[in-house]
């Protein structure tokens, strides 16, 4: 039993005087590579971290379900939900029990049986608006609570699956799917983002890693459809052009996520980029620059090396070694993020230039941007400085994190 279980249980001791009668955990995540690109259907590398949730089932009442947050007690805010297990209404936007009453209403719309209510009690050391999957890691152990409760077997596909749906379909957050798999599968992922949405385990190697909130909050909500929007506009706009080529016309779709972004070469669409609204050509031109560069950082992960073609596209030379050249790309892929989907903050470029200061090799927005988390790679002399660096420019969390498993019942 890990110092954070114990940790955990001591707390339920203490304030509900019994022990739990299951407990689940999921991690947390970093978003390693592809950022902004899962609901473009395009593949994303996401990193399970051990920044992890926990909840516990401490009573199984017949029809109610019940909810508490550790975190949002000890914050003196409105901590407990209640709703009834059969196919509950959400409440007013940004409601914690949201993410809840999604999952139950999600397995409900799929016919699944949940016969038995909950009453469920969670404390999570990831962040909330960081960056890192705090509420996909909510929903992912919540939903595996319910189903060991409830008898129901799901895999973890099903798992990622039905809290993508509570998430996005229920809830009305758009979101990709990246942070429901990392959260259900664990480890470093290479996720096909069309269907039927495979997984590939990929062989990351010991990789330093920190995680350096810059706590400077953030809301999916806020940014996603903004970005979508100016990606469907310049869609509609490139369509419009009457001697647009073929070939090309025949790759794009509707809208940001039925395009084939992967068929897209960055030649082909730069001509007709100055006809279009700056801020769509940005968006597009990202899209392919990231997408391109996530390819090769595939290859490096894979064969730990690089031919010389790859080598000229993220400025890397024959003589560096694989930490130093996936950290060039880790920096090539945030450039991307500020330059061209503008998702950096002067705070955050201000703190990502001490932490490169004090030996980082690379360091990348985790997540949607305009706040939230960094995650920065580096050789491990230089893992304490670079924590110790990042505390003094004012960050509320500096910590070296690791690969860990994904959602699992850890209680009893």
């Amino acid at each position: 039993m890990d110092d954070k279980l114990r940790k955990f249980l001591k707390r339920l001791r203490k304030d509900y005087e019994s022990r739990p009668i299951y407990i689940v955990s999921a991690p947390g995540r970093v978003d390693f590579l592809n950022t902004h690109q899962d609901y473009k259907g395009l593949p994303v590398v996401p990193i399970a971290i051990n920044l992890r949730t926990y909840i516990a089932a401490i009573k199984t009442p017949e029809d109610e379900v019940i909810i508490e947050s550790l975190n949002l007690k000890d914050m003196g805010l409105e901590y407990k939900d209640s709703f009834s297990k059969d196919m509950p209404e959400l409440r007013e936007r940004g409601w914690f029990g949201n993410y809840f009453r999604g999952i139950i209403r999600t397995l409900k719309d799929l016919g699944y049986a949940v016969n038995r209510g909950i009453h469920a009690v969670l404390w999570s050391e990831v962040p909330m608006g960081a960056g890192l999957g705090s509420s996909a890691a909510l929903e992912v152990a919540f939903l595996k609570l319910v189903c060991k409760v409830n008898s129901i077997d799901l895999s973890k596909k099903e798992i990622a699956e039905i809290a993508y749906m509570a998430e996005h379909d229920i809830c009305g957050i758009p979101c990709g799917r990246l942070d429901q798999y990392a959260s259900s599968y664990g480890g470093a992922i290479l996720l096909h983002t069309r269907p039927p949405y495979r997984v590939e385990k990929l062989p990351i190697g010991e990789v330093p890693m920190v995680v350096v909130d810059s706590g400077i909050r953030h809301s999916v909500a806020d940014i996603h459809p903004r970005r979508q929007l100016e990606i469907d506009r310049g869609i509609a706009q490139l369509k419009a052009i009457p001697y647009l080529s073929e070939s090309l016309r025949a790759k794009l779709g509707n809208n940001y996520s039925d395009t084939k972004w992967e068929l897209i070469e960055e030649y082909e669409i730069l001509p007709y980029l100055t006809e279009i609204d700056s801020s769509s050509a940005k968006r597009i031109l990202f899209t392919i620059k990231m997408n391109n560069s996530t390819n090769i950082a595939i290859r490096l992960i894979k064969n730990k090396k690089l031919p010389k073609e790859c080598l000229g596209i993220i400025g890397g030379s024959e003589d560096e070694d694989y930490l130093s050249l996936l950290g060039k790309i880790l920096n090539l892929q945030h450039v991307l993020l500020r330059d061209l989907y503008e998702v950096s903050l002067p705070m955050i470029e201000r703190l990502r230039d001490r932490i490169i200061e004090a030996g980082a090799l690379g360091v990348k927005i985790s997540g949607a941007g305009m706040g939230g988390a960094l995650i920065a790679i580096c050789r491990k002399e230089n893992l304490d400085r670079i924590v110790k660096v990042a505390y003094e420019y004012g960050s509320p969390m500096s910590i070296p994190v690791i690969p860990d498993e994904g959602v699992d019942i850890v209680y009893p």
